[in-house]
This record gives C-alpha cells, sequence and structure tokens, in this order.
C-alpha cells in the first residue's frame, strides 16, 4: 500500500493554495496603489503578473475562444478588476479597505445565485435564505458595534459611497463572468488574455499621468513581487485543481477567502478588526456555503 498522494491528490493540495493567494489580494492591491498610484501601480502589478502567467501557461490560441465569450464574458473580468481596484484605492484606511473587500467577497454567492437565474443550475430552497444570509453579513461587517441599524449603516456608507458601490459591482460583474466562463468557454482558460487587457487600461491610464513610481518603498516593489506571484500563481493553480483535482473540496474552501483576507490585511497593512467585524465575516462565509449547499446537495 503506497502513502504517497496520487495525481488528484496532488492537484487538490495545489489548487487549495488558491483561496490563500486570494485572501492575499485586498492587502496587495491597497499597498500597491498607495505606494504608486491607481494607474502605475496596477500596471506595474498587471504587467508582472502577465510575465509570470505567460511562462506558467503559454500563450493562449485565441482562436480556440467563441467570439461572444471574447467579446462580452471575458470583458466582465475586466470589469470585475477595475470595480475592485477602484474601491480599494478609494477606500479610506485598513479597515474601510476590509469593509470593501467584504462587499465584494459577495461574489460566492452571487455566482450562485446567477447560476439558477441565467445558466439552467438546480437548486433547493434554501438558496434563498443563503443570499439573505449573506446580505446581513455585508451589514453586520458595515454596521460594527452597534449591529444592523440600517439608519447608521447608510450614513457610514454615504461617507465614501464610491467605494462600496465599486465593490458591489465588482462582486456582481465576476458571478457574470464565471456564469459566463462555464457556458461559453469551452473549457478554455482565459486568464492570461484577461491580465493582459487589464495592463493594457491600467497602462493608458498611466501614460495619461496618473501615477508616479519614483516615491515606491522597499516595501513597495514587494508587494509587486509578492502580488504577481499571488495573483497568477492563485489562477494557474485553480485551474490545475479543478481540472484534476477534487473539485468539492476546493469549492468549499474557496469560500473561507473572506477569512483569509481579513488575517492578512491585519498583518500587511495594519487593519484593525474588532469582534463585531469578524462575526460578520463568519456570517458572510456560512451564507455563502449555505447557497453553495442548494445546488450541490440537489438530487
Amino acid at each position: 500500500m503506497s502513502f504517497l498522494p496520487s495525481a488528484s491528490h496532488k492537484a487538490t493540495l495545489l489548487g487549495l493554495t488558491a483561496p490563500l493567494c486570494w485572501g492575499m489580494s485586498v492587502g496587495l492591491v491597497r499597498s500597491i496603489t498607495e505606494q504608486f498610484g491607481l494607474a502605475a501601480g496596477l500596471s506595474i502589478l498587471y504587467i508582472s503578473t502577465c510575465v509570470f502567467l505567460f511562462f506558467l501557461l503559454g500563450r493562449p490560441k485565441l482562436k480556440a475562444y467563441p467570439r461572444k465569450y471574447l467579446f462580452l464574458g471575458i470583458p466582465m473580468a475586466n470589469v470585475c478588476s477595475i470595480c475592485f481596484s477602484l474601491s480599494l484605492y478609494l477606500s479610506d484606511g485598513g479597515q474601510q479597505t476590509v469593509e470593501v473587500g467584504m462587499v465584494n467577497y459577495l461574489w460566492p454567492c452571487l455566482v450562485v445565485l446567477f447560476a439558477v437565474l441565467f445558466n439552467g443550475q438546480k437548486a433547493r430552497w434554501w438558496i434563498v435564505p443563503g443570499v439573505v444570509i449573506s446580505f446581513l453579513g455585508v451589514m453586520l461587517v458595515l454596521g460594527g458595534e452597534q449591529g444592523i441599524q440600517p439608519g447608521e449603516i447608510w450614513l457610514h456608507v454615504q461617507q465614501n459611497p464610491w467605494s462600496y458601490v465599486l465593490a458591489f459591482c465588482g462582486a456582481m460583474a465576476w458571478a457574470a463572468y464565471s456564469n459566463f466562463t462555464r457556458a461559453w468557454s469551452n473549457g478554455q482558460n482565459p486568464t492570461l488574455i484577461v491580465f493582459a487587457i487589464d495592463s493594457v487600461l491600467f497602462s493608458c491610464l498611466w501614460a495619461a499621468g496618473y501615477g508616479d513610481i519614483s516615491h515606491g518603498s522597499f516595501m513597495g516593489w514587494v508587494s509587486v513581487v509578492v502580488g504577481a506571484a499571488a495573483m497568477g500563481g492563485s489562477y494557474a493553480a485553480w485551474s490545475y485543481g479543478v481540472t484534476k483535482g477534487n473539485i468539492t473540496i476546493l469549492a468549499i474552501a474557496s469560500y473561507f477567502t473572506p477569512v483569509l483576507s481579513c488575517l492578512f490585511a491585519t498583518v500587511w497593512i495594519g487593519a484593525s478588526l474588532d469582534g463585531a467585524f469578524w462575526q460578520g465575516v463568519a456570517v458572510i462565509v456560512f451564507g455563502s456555503l449555505l447557497c453553495w449547499s442548494s445546488t450541490v446537495m440537489r438530487k
């Protein structure tokens, strides 16, 4: 009897590194945009990620992609990147950065909801309370120690509304992209294409004068290197894991990304998170898992 892990187990273990890397994205993007500005910082980050992915995945074959996926599906991922990055850049301080990240992490339950509404996915009745619970978790995060008080939460959001709105739009865009990918991608991995388009967009903004790399610190450049490896590696590891590993285990692990994101943010950007915040994060994760279970337990 061999105690060596099988190819499937190895693929699953590799895929499990993806949620760990995704959990780093909020803190890293915030750190990079603070150091270099939005356009310059993200241009450097995405170009570095493209180089990493090119050597890891090779050149994509555009002819293998349906036109509707190239012109409608993939752009949704770019919309998500722009909204997510802008929401973090516009956030005020470490606490609000993580709050905005939690709004964006509504995407797991939205992916399932969109799959049911638009992609023919069957689900049990408890998908509805799952979605509601996820949104209640966000309200707990925004309400803080005062709990869910709609008036207070509204006043809190009004202090910086665009940051929260963009985070939610990013979550919606990612949910749409995920379902378009499932329906139209023909099994192709568009990761390098997505990052290449993002690189061009942010490079154009940088060329227009938005951003200056001359003031970047050592930690800023470290964030770029770590960010490129984390973002590129996470997509590559996830694609390999879901193709050759245990997709059920990987799906469950992905729903704990908000927790990992908060843990990393407390270390990397010094975010101070109280007990009420962690309760809200736990509720978001529980709601997302409930949405997920409503589909996989369908007979």
